[in-house]
């Protein structure tokens, strides 16, 4: 099978590698999209080991085998496979907390991923779930971590309600995804970035107001543009700027979600302004995936067109173009999302 295979920090290539192989309970997939993710920057760039050559955590496509146990599935059936796998017998699963999992069943982590063209799923019968025969293979892929991590974030995590102003740090996929959540929830939300591009796709996915960080203070147009400070604050990028300027255009009494990793810059930690926090009782309210009970919801929001994840996306790609994502992403120039539908 083609798939691009990471050889080093910033280096991957599109080479022939072994189809994987499905052990009783596994399910083999012939991938027909796979979402371009700054989580996979993230691993591309250096800032996250490499665990598995052929990574990807964002793909939908269909069932070309499955293992003698496997009965929600057969031969052709059309699937996505939320990003946050999980194996049902920890303490997180027994509780509902799949995407807590501890044995961390992350495509292109845990296994190999999404830019091959096959991928061989563990746990089949818990780790995919069908797709609605309404929405196509790059949709479905297009909803990635991004949509599925903006939603549990938005929905259950801060409990965003209407009316509720909201602004966003960051207009990539996560970013993008949270507006048109917020929005769709009847939040007043205002995008921060310093791509012109993206606060235009902001605009077209929800957002009432954009600010282009570059061009003026983010933080004191967000406290104008609310009256005060915001009720919701979202850091969806993981930079040190992003996350403190999120907490600082909160209100008192005010939540801020970090759903943004951090780069090598902030090796994992960012000091917060923890007395001003103290004093107006801000919160911060951390997100990571979704609850394998909460994707049915979500995916019928998608279904209904209550959400729609193929507005913010940009191009599809193939495999030998997702280098070239990768290197805008470290400029910032990406607008939007891509998704690799080519894998020729």
């Amino acid at each position: 099978m083609k798939a691009l295979v990471l050889e080093g920090t910033e280096k991957a290539v599109v080479k022939d590698m072994p189809v994987p192989e499905i052990d009783a309970d596994g399910i083999l997939i012939r991938t027909k999209a796979n979402g371009v993710c700054r989580s996979d920057w993230h691993v591309w760039v250096g800032d996250h080991d490499i665990v598995q050559q052929i990574i990807g955590h964002e793909f939908a496509g269909v069932v070309e085998e499955v293992g003698e146990n496997i009965k929600n599935f057969k031969r052709g059936d059309r699937v996505i496979v939320p990003f946050s796998g999980s194996e049902g017998t920890c303490p997180h699963c027994l509780s509902g907390d799949t995407h807590l999992c501890d044995s961390f069943l992350v495509p292109g982590t845990a296994y190999q991923g999404g830019y091959g063209e096959y991928v061989a799923v563990p746990l089949g019968d818990r780790n995919a779930i069908h797709l609605p025969d309404s929405l196509d293979f790059a949709d479905a892929a297009a909803l990635g971590c991004r949509f599925m991590s903006a939603y549990h974030g938005v929905v259950d995590r801060v409990n965003v309600l209407p009316g509720e102003k909201v602004v966003v740090y960051g207009c990539g996929g996560i970013g993008l995804s949270t507006i048109q959540i917020a929005s769709s929830m009847g939040a007043f939300v205002i995008g921060v970035d310093i791509n012109e591009g993206n606060l235009e796709l902001a605009k077209k996915l929800g957002a009432d107001y954009v600010v282009n960080s570059s061009k003026e203070d983010a933080v004191e147009a967000v406290k104008e543009l609310t009256n005060g400070g915001a009720d919701v604050s979202v850091d969806a990028l993981g930079i040190k700027e992003t996350c403190i300027n999120g907490i600082k255009s909160l209100k008192k009494g005010g939540r801020h979600l970090q759903i943004g990793v951090t780069t090598k810059a902030e090796g994992g930690s960012i000091a917060v302004p923890i007395d001003e926090m103290v004093i107006n009782e801000k919160s911060i309210i951390t997100t990571l995936g979704i609850p394998a009970a909460r994707f049915g919801p979500l995916l019928n929001q998608v279904a209904l067109d209550k959400l729609n994840p193929s507005k913010m996306v940009s191009g599809h790609i193939k495999l030998s173009e997702v280098e070239n994502v990768f290197q805008d992403m470290s400029d910032y120039k990406v607008t939007g999302t891509y998704v690799v539908t080519d894998y020729s």
